[in-house]
């Protein structure tokens, strides 16, 4: 491994892993709301936050348990 010298750059800025986590989130909420919808006809509002919200908490714990930075 080593030391980092003055002119290292972690793979990936700023801008690529913020794109990253977007997009996993956003996923993660689509596939939620397709999972709320699937189980239930006309879901309230509430409930089809709530499975986004949990699409996308679950998408980022997958995401950070295989690795992913």
């Amino acid at each position: 491994m080593g030391f980092l010298d003055e002119g290292h750059r972690c793979p990936g800025g700023v801008w690529t892993r913020i794109s990253k986590a977007m997009l996993t989130v956003g996923a993660g909420a689509f596939v939620g709301v397709l999972v709320i919808y699937a189980i239930e006809d006309r879901p309230l509002a509430g409930l089809v936050l709530a499975g986004a919200a949990l699409g996308a908490v679950l998408a980022m714990a997958i995401r950070q348990a295989i690795g992913g930075r």
